[in-house]
């Protein structure tokens, strides 16, 4: 397999950034199952208006990232922006009868999210410097998080379907998920949130791609509560989102938390089609 992903700075720090960009790369082969063999690097950059040592530690915390998961850089390519931009062509394999799709979900199944939502109210806070320093810490050490030890855990038990939670929001790619076969069916009070994220949403800090997701998604979701656009929210770097058998749920959640995956939990189910693909309640 082999994907691609690049992403704007949502941190002032360049080897965080590159960090953070590297595990959104990755994330495609992990949501199937897949191991990544090599990376190659793709940059935007304006080298007159920034230093090289900067586009050096981006490139660095990038390689971290590919490492950790026992993959290595094997080149790239740069050209000259006035926007930064960074990510990885990523090459994987993995066997053709043991991907995880994501739009292959079992009815009965129950949904593990392994990472908090809010992570684009959160980048956005920090731009515009609404998020006190120590809580910055913690949102970068979130996004730079690989999936890489929930991927080895989920394929350990009985997963039918998986998919990262990215750009589309959680409930985007629970539509997807859903693929007009199944109803997915969230319990809006077991989705986790990042610490704050509520209160800046309150206050409008919310990113345009969030909105976006709200307004193309709200009429095809039957909500039983209050509408929230945490759920909607774009995400960088998000976690994953796995379809498991209700017998295999709870220790593939320990488990995941055990790996670090210390926000996971049981957020939903899948039930038979339903007039809605997806309902919150």
């Amino acid at each position: 397999m082999q994907t691609v992903d690049i992403i704007t700075p949502v941190v002032d720090d360049p080897y965080y950034y590159g960090q953070i960009a590297a595990a959104n790369s990755l994330s495609d082969v992990f949501a199937m199952g897949g191991v990544v063999h090599t990376g190659l690097n793709v940059v935007g950059f304006d080298g007159i208006n920034h230093s090289p040592e900067i586009l050096q530690e981006i490139l660095r915390g990038g390689e971290s990232k590919i490492k950790e998961c026992g993959g290595s850089i094997v080149g790239g390519h740069t050209i000259k922006t006035p926007e930064m931009l960074y990510g990885l062509s990523v090459m994987g394999t993995i066997h053709p009868q043991n991907i995880y799709r994501n739009n292959t979900p079992k009815v009965g199944d129950v949904l593990i999210l392994t990472k908090p939502l809010g992570m684009g109210i959160l980048t956005t806070a920090i731009k515009a410097d609404k998020l006190p320093q120590e809580r910055v810490k913690k949102v970068i050490e979130i996004l730079a998080q690989l999936n890489f030890k929930a991927s080895l855990a989920m394929q350990d038990f009985d997963v039918s379907a998986c998919t990262d939670i990215t750009g589309f929001g959680l409930l985007g790619h629970a539509m997807e998920m859903a693929d007009d076969k199944v109803t997915i069916s969230f319990n809006k009070n077991a989705v986790p949130v990042f610490e704050e994220v509520e209160r800046l949403a309150l206050e409008g800090v919310v990113p345009g791609g969030s909105k976006s997701n709200q307004k193309y998604l709200e009429e095809r979701v039957q909500f039983n509560v209050k509408k929230d656009i945490l759920l909607f929210d774009a995400q960088t770097s998000g976690g994953l989102l796995i379809a498991v058998s209700q017998e295999d749920a709870n220790q593939l959640l320990a488990r995941l938390i055990d790996e670090g995956y210390v926000y996971s939990a049981i957020i939903g189910e899948v039930c038979q089609k339903e007039k809605y693909p997806i309902i919150i309640q």
